[in-house]
């Protein structure tokens, strides 16, 4: 009888660790879920607390941690402006030295390695698909900095340790998701106008909302996200829906669904936000037979009927 896989997932508790978690618990598979409870909740993962195959620990990423697995999943890092631009510093840390103790700790125990980077790296795109071999146009010193910069010096880390050491790495850039178990608090654009439409208040856009985004349900993500973890693929590669939107586009069809008649107000843009975000997949269709499969509608009603019972 085949010992089923011990999962170590970093930032287990949040948005995608909670929903990785629960994928690979259905799959048979041992998850330890690591995490501090900066952004993420143990709301998300209160189903898989008394399940045998499921262990908590609470620790912070930037501390070293001895413990045997097979599969790391590194996901701990703030992924919002609003949560990752609250401690600047901190976030570039976690981003460093997070990546550094979690691919030590793969290099000793000789597990597999998947590193949840960011279409951030690309900056402020110049140009659109955004593919895989685009070096991208980031500010270094921005209030975004922290963020973009961080997981790209993580990605540095990871591609260090699989030349130097042998570290088994997976790479993988996700773009704008959604859906069950974000924060409402988040300031990302799909809570932002769930949760307004829900309060009966002004959709808020930021700019004109001609800067464009491309938004994948959660289900796709976490899909595509253990296809990776299981391929021999080492080289970084976008996963996201390549259908792109409009902010404006998103905020009249999210107000259409929950209350047709509410104002939408325009505000400042927030300084280095990306004027447009579309991911070339075509490595993900080639590599891992991966592409998404939901809906915007079908997934933005899923996530809408979620933040109704959980406000």
């Amino acid at each position: 009888m085949n010992k089923s896989k011990i999962n170590l997932i970093t930032g287990g508790s949040g948005f995608l660790g909670s929903h990785l978690a629960k994928k690979l618990i259905e799959n048979g598979e041992e998850v330890i879920c690591l995490d501090n409870f900066f952004t993420g909740t143990k709301k998300n993962i209160n189903e898989l607390i008394e399940n045998p195959n499921f262990e908590l620990i609470r620790h912070d990423v930037t501390e070293p941690i001895n413990i045997e697995v097979d599969k790391i999943w590194h996901l701990a890092c703030p992924a919002s402006p609003v949560h990752y631009q609250y401690n600047p510093i901190k976030t570039t840390k976690t981003s460093f030295m997070g990546t550094y103790n979690m691919l030590g700790l793969a290099k000793r125990v000789g597990a597999k390695f998947l590193l949840a980077s960011t279409s951030e790296v690309y900056g402020d795109p110049e140009v659109s698909p955004q593919l895989e071999s685009y070096r991208g146009s980031v500010n270094t010193t921005g209030i975004r900095s922290c963020y973009d910069e961080g997981k790209r010096i993580a990605e540095t880390l990871c591609s260090d340790y699989q030349r130097i050491h042998g570290v088994d790495v997976r790479i993988m850039r996700i773009f704008n998701t959604y859906g069950p178990n974000m924060r409402s608090d988040d300031g990302r654009v799909v809570s932002n106008f769930i949760v307004q439409a829900l309060k009966n208040e002004k959709l808020t856009i930021y700019g004109d909302g001609s800067q464009t985004r491309s938004f994948c349900y959660v289900d796709d993500l976490i899909n595509g996200m253990n296809l990776l973890m299981e391929s021999g693929f080492d080289k970084p590669i976008n996963i996201g829906n390549p259908k792109e939107f409009t902010i404006k586009e998103l905020a009249f069809f999210i107000k259409d669904l929950i209350k047709p008649d509410l104002e939408i107000i325009y505000k400042e843009l927030p300084k280095d936000d990306p004027k447009q975000r579309k991911p070339s997949i075509k490595l993900a269709k080639e590599i891992l037979d991966w592409e998404p499969s939901v809906k915007l509608e079908d997934g933005i009603r899923k996530t809408i009927d979620w933040f109704k019972k959980n406000i």
